[in-house]
């Protein structure tokens, strides 16, 4: 793992702390409002070039981890943020939406790397983002409707083209240049001219996001600076509960250590760059929604750093168990 990805956390506080005070000096307001969203396609573009639908075979070797990651990233976790919202954030539906939007979006992007710092299955782990890219394409508009109820206040329409706008469009895009690079070119120059400069864009174009919509929103989190501190409760829940509910599912079903952290990162991680892009294309009149998705990485970042050190103290102590 990189430097620049271990500091990906406070990265992202000082784009956004940057953007905050260049939005309240500067009238860069109405222009930074322009650069959010085609930055989160571009940064969206870059993060599916690089995946290979080949890992999507080695999903038959993990049948079991498989079926648990799914109902607990898909039933579980939108009755679990429905829950929170309404138990924690019932007067606030701007917040109740990010929350909801940042927890039924299971992460397509760098769980990998937090699973490879825990010496989990990466292969595994690969195979399981375009599954869980899919389905949650699929979902959210369903999870956005049912579980935002009167908060949500947008139609069936706008959502659906906005998710069409924020994923598949990216996708498609992503995987028609992964097609010709390999037909035209060839894999080494594809490896080479596609894949490792799009690999090195993607926190970049994440930073300038951020940077560009707290810029644009300076007034609004200034107003409700007070308000945004209440996502940290039901985050800091939902970050300490799901991590122990995989821990004891795998171990109930007796799945191998590999397997095991596997699951604990990718039922723990979240997708906020989509579900800040979904945000932004879908709810533009609410910018409380988008701003409250950057609390988000904010403490989840540091938290998976963590988890992946102490699952990975864990197994090697169990390993040592076990040859004694």
């Amino acid at each position: 793992m990189s430097l620049a990805e271990r500091l990906q956390s406070l990265f992202v506080a000082l784009a956004a702390l940057a953007g905050l005070g260049a939005g309240l000096l500067l009238p860069i307001g109405p222009a930074a409002e322009h650069v959010v969203l085609p930055a989160l396609l571009a940064m969206l573009a870059c993060v599916f070039v690089q995946m290979d639908a080949a890992h999507v075979g080695e999903v038959r070797n993990a049948r079991t981890l498989v079926v648990v990651s799914l109902v607990l990233n898909f039933v579980l976790t939108p009755a679990l943020a429905w829950a929170l919202g309404a138990g924690l954030l019932g007067g606030e539906p701007d917040l109740r939406i990010g929350l909801l939007l940042l927890l039924v979006t299971p992460c397509t992007d760098w769980y990998l790397v937090f699973t490879a710092m825990a010496r989990g299955h990466t292969g595994i782990a690969a195979a399981l983002l375009p599954v869980n890219l899919v389905l949650q394409l699929l979902l959210l508009p369903v999870y956005v409707l049912l579980l935002g109820g009167r908060a949500a206040m947008v139609d069936v329409g706008t959502l659906a083209e906005s998710v069409l706008l924020v994923l598949v469009v990216p996708l498609a895009l992503a995987m028609l240049l992964r097609w010709a690079s390999q037909r035209w070119k060839g894999a080494g120059w594809r490896e080479r001219r596609i894949l490792s400069p799009a690999g090195t864009l993607v926190l970049p174009l994440l930073y300038a996001a951020v940077f560009a919509m707290f810029a644009w929103q300076a007034r609004v989190v200034l107003d409700h600076a007070a308000d945004l501190l209440v996502l940290v409760p039901p985050l800091l829940i939902f970050f300490v509960l799901l991590p122990l509910i995989a821990t004891g599912l795998s171990r109930l079903l007796k799945l191998p250590a590999a397997q095991r952290v596997t699951l604990t990162m990718t039922v723990t991680a979240r997708n906020s760059p989509i579900a800040l892009a979904i945000a932004v294309a879908a709810f533009p009149d609410r910018p409380l929604i988008a701003v409250a998705l950057v609390v988000g990485p904010l403490l989840e970042l540091p938290v998976l750093a963590l988890l992946a050190q102490l699952v990975r103290v864990r197994e090697a102590r169990g390993e040592r168990a076990s040859r004694g």
